[in-house]
């Protein structure tokens, strides 16, 4: 089974950005920032969870994260913000992970760009097969 890691490098009101790195390549991400693991409003906690491929009626074929503790419905989609939508920030994301080919910005906020390419390139690295997410956090909490 194959490896997939996710490693944030910083987190803050407009989003958690880091890297993807899966067969060779690298892509960037964005989740939304930690607030406790809790459901829709924050990225999930650190650790190794096993994904494998599900049918969303919204996003289309895409990966499940399992195994997050006290969460379901976890994907991989598309999407470009993941700001803490309780302080005024936009967010395509409700706990899930968006991949991108750039971070840059939208507007005012802080993004992932290029989603819908990245996540071509990302299932198409995966070939459906189930991988286990490592995630790791390459910065220290205030």
């Amino acid at each position: 089974m194959k490896t997939v890691f996710l490693t944030r490098s910083s987190t803050g009101e407009q989003g958690t950005f880091g890297s993807l790195a899966i067969a060779g390549q690298l892509l960037r991400t964005a989740e939304l920032p930690d607030h406790g693991n809790r459901r829709n409003v924050s990225c999930i906690p650190v650790g190794d969870y096993p994904c494998h491929l599900v049918r969303s009626p919204r996003f289309g074929t895409v990966y499940l994260v399992g195994k997050v503790p006290g969460r379901t419905g976890v994907l991989i989609h598309g999407g470009n913000l993941a700001g803490d939508s309780n302080r005024g920030w936009r967010t395509h994301s409700h706990g899930c992970i968006l991949p991108g080919l750039h971070h840059g910005r939208l507007g005012d906020q802080r993004a992932v760009l290029c989603s819908r390419p990245a996540l071509s390139r990302f299932m198409a690295a995966l070939g459906g097969q189930p991988f286990i997410l490592k995630i790791r956090e390459a910065f220290s909490h205030a």
